[in-house]
């Protein structure tokens, strides 16, 4: 998990935080009514030394019964804080809990609909963070934090406004002595957890050393490394050791501290008010009610600290995730019918195509490429690998948009058709078969999610699925595992072909789908795909040249550019042509 950064507290940050409340405002009525339920909940716990007080004073006191009086309504006010208490919780985490499904919601629904590049530049854990552990800090500091400050705050002006009625003398005394050593015991306490984590970040490292020993044992052996793998976990072991018995200075440093120091700061104003109460300035009630508030305004201003921190970090998740709603969404549309105008025939041309990726503008993959494809034709995309084949598929998907040139469907440039369109009648087989970890049946069924169950039968058994399916126990109901783990690289490859037969595109993109199948797994795979390009305008994009010999045109990329084409007779004719050098390398290998 990443860690939130802490932010100052600034005018931009709380404008950031101020959003949040459109994700309150529909619970504002609810989020109020906690907000009092919480005054009177801190209110409750400013009564209860007072009333401690008086019920040492009333032991003296001449009125009979007092003491049994103020034993009742201590008694009530802790009754009532407890019910204050609880519904000030249950009020804060239902409103936190619904505003927070809307946020999480609406980033998510904003993630999914940015453009690739976006997702180019941004890796996985950082935006599954943003979504995840700055959401979960956002929700803590929404239903403990901005409370905890509330009624921190309310204790500190309370029970200094009633110490000063008490005795303003021994109230000052008590603010040059207590808050200051409470602070300074938060601020030591945080020292010793960081150094707590250093040494448990290197026990940490010591295990992956044994760790990875232990798996490589067999390499360890065979280079006769043992007494180096030993004296590179000693000298682990005595750095955990030496960070140990610092921390344990520090810690012990630490307990020495809040014995002298706090316990000392009690003592003294104890021992300041006896001196007043001798004197007649005090009566033992109000120095014990003096005491208690003393230790609450203490130990409350101490845990400010952790509370601005707190708050902190919730600006700077604020900060994070708000920054994500700046960049801008593709133009996606939900598709359910393709209006007549916007369907696709096949054709497909480039005029005078060039493109670089946003990371790299300097450097052209693509460099004004001009071809033209008619509709159901077969047509290959081959050369050296960084060619620029891949892209080609990326920008007639929209996953790019071109830097200079054009693209154009049936003689329409690319950007006159809806990007949802246009990818809902185009499906890509690429080399590396992304599934998801449910089932079979689930996989497929991405090709067209309303699909019935009689359709994906037949799209599994249309790309020769269904020979491997029938032999599971679960047949479309089996778990394919994280990523498809549990499934080989052609069954994998015969799914991603299923998928695409049940969205039944147009224009079909073949992107080394072969490459890395076994003899037996690419006959079955090859078939399925030649069932698959039947009726449809297909790109393939090859290294293995025998499988593209019946293309209708070939184009030989390189460098970015198109340096040759034709059918494969044509090509294989040129003296030093690139295909056919590429042709004879494969023929010799």
């Amino acid at each position: 998990m990443i860690e939130v950064e802490k932010k100052k507290i600034t005018k931009a940050g709380l404008i950031n935080a101020y959003k949040l409340y459109h994700y309150i405002k529909p619970f504002q009525k609810e989020y109020f009514v906690g907000v009092i339920f919480l005054f009177l909940s801190s209110l409750g716990n400013l009564a209860f030394p007072k009333l401690l007080g008086e019920m040492v004073n009333s032991a003296t006191s001449p009125v009979p019964g007092k003491m049994n009086y103020v034993a009742l309504l201590l008694g009530v006010v802790l009754i009532l804080n407890a019910i204050f208490s609880y519904f000030r919780v249950v009020l804060f985490n239902n409103v936190t809990e619904k505003a927070l499904a809307f946020l999480r919601r609406d980033t998510y629904n904003h993630l999914i609909r940015l453009p690739l590049k976006f997702f180019e530049q941004h890796r996985v854990g950082e935006l599954n963070s943003r979504i995840s552990a700055d959401i979960t800090l956002l929700q803590e500091t929404m239903t403990t934090t901005l409370a905890e400050l509330i009624r921190q705050l309310i204790i500190i002006i309370g029970g200094i406004t009633l110490l000063a009625i008490t005795s303003i003398k021994l109230t000052l005394f008590m603010l040059v002595i207590l808050p200051p050593t409470m602070t300074f015991a938060r601020l030591f306490g945080k020292y010793i957890r960081k150094i707590s984590k250093e040494v448990q970040s290197e026990v940490a490292k010591s295990n992956t050393v044994v760790e990875e020993t232990l798996q490589g044992i067999q390499s360890v052996k065979a280079y006769t490394n043992e007494f180096f793998e030993m004296s590179r976990y000693r000298k682990k072991t005595e750095s955990i050791a030496e960070m140990g018995m610092r921390s344990g200075k520090y810690r012990g440093a630490f307990a020495s501290f809040i014995i002298l120091g706090l316990f000392g700061a009690l003592a003294a104003v104890i021992w300041k008010g006896s001196a007043m109460l001798a004197k007649g300035e005090l009566v033992p009630g109000d120095l014990f009610s003096f005491v208690i508030y003393s230790a609450f305004v203490g130990g409350t201003i101490g845990g400010l600290a952790s509370v601005f921190t707190s708050i902190q970090k919730f600006l700077g998740a604020t900060e994070e995730l708000f920054a994500l709603f700046n960049e801008n969404e593709e133009e996606l549309t939900e598709v359910n019918h393709i209006e007549p105008v916007h369907e696709l025939h096949g054709q497909i041309s480039f005029e005078g195509l060039s493109f670089a990726y946003p990371m790299r503008k300097d450097e052209l993959v693509l460099r004004n490429i001009e071809i033209d494809i008619a509709s159901n034709q077969l047509i290959a995309l081959v050369g050296p690998s960084g060619a620029g084949k891949s892209t080609i598929a990326s920008l007639l998907l929209g996953l790019h948009k071109p830097t200079k040139g054009k693209i154009l469907f049936d003689g329409r440039e690319q950007a006159h058709f809806p990007l949802s369109a246009i990818r809902k009648q185009i499906a890509l087989v690429p080399q590396d078969i992304f599934l998801f970890g449910g089932t079979i049946r689930e996989n497929i069924a991405y090709g067209r999610t309303n699909a019935t169950q009689e359709e994906i039968y037949d799209a599994a058994l249309k790309a020769n699925a269904m020979e491997f399916i029938d032999r599971f126990p679960e047949k479309l109901d089996t778990i394919v595992g994280e990523r498809g783990t549990q499934l080989s690289g052609g069954q994998r490859q015969r799914i991603a072909i299923a998928r695409a037969v049940l969205k039944n595109p147009k224009i079909l993109i073949l992107d080394e789908a072969t490459s890395s199948l076994d003899s037996e797994s690419e006959r079955l795979v090859q078939d399925a795909l030649e069932k698959l390009m039947t009726g449809r305008t297909s790109i393939v994009i090859a290294h293995r040249l025998s499988t593209i010999r019946n293309a209708d045109q070939i184009f030989v990329m390189d460098k970015g550019s198109l340096a040759e084409m034709g059918t494969h007779e044509e090509l294989i004719q040129v003296s030093d042509g690139i295909y056919r050098n590429l042709s004879e390398l494969q023929y010799n290998g």
